[in-house]
């Protein structure tokens, strides 16, 4: 999650951060709001938010490749995006995943994943999933 300080401890931000600067600005502004709101649901759009921020940085630095390895380094020191979340990402199985909450075994009943992993066609019964960790209706990679 995005140190939420005005401080610049990085120093300044590579080359290239303009163009994604309003984007990145307006998510983590977002999650400013989400962390002082205290309504039910605010850890699960604090979770949400940090996701649209990782992925976002992550589809413009893999898939896109209009942000480079420098830039992209500096987003993790400055911990703009969660890095492990992206390290889960990159491996099969693992690239719909909503947070790392819904893998930890020892955090799930029976030492198991989260429901939202399991495939949708898996359920034997035709409700809605969500988790009651972040929210998510299911991350599995076959869904």
């Amino acid at each position: 999650m995005p140190k939420v300080k005005s401080s610049k401890r990085g120093g300044k931000p590579p080359e290239g951060y303009t163009k994604i600067e309003p984007t990145i600005s307006k998510l983590v502004q977002k999650l400013k709001d989400a962390q002082t709101q205290t309504e039910k649901h605010s850890v699960w759009k604090i979770i949400q938010i940090n996701h649209q921020i990782s992925r976002y940085v992550y589809t413009m630095h893999y898939n896109r490749k209009l942000i480079d390895k420098p830039l992209y380094e500096w987003l993790l020191k400055q911990k703009y995006v969660d890095a492990n979340l992206i390290a889960k990402w990159k491996k099969q199985g693992y690239e719909k995943l909503c947070c790392l909450n819904c893998i930890r075994k020892e955090d799930n009943n029976f030492g198991s994943s989260c429901i939202c992993r399991v495939p949708k066609q898996d359920l034997s019964d035709d409700k809605p999933v969500e988790c009651v960790k972040c929210g998510c209706k299911g991350c599995s990679s076959t869904d």
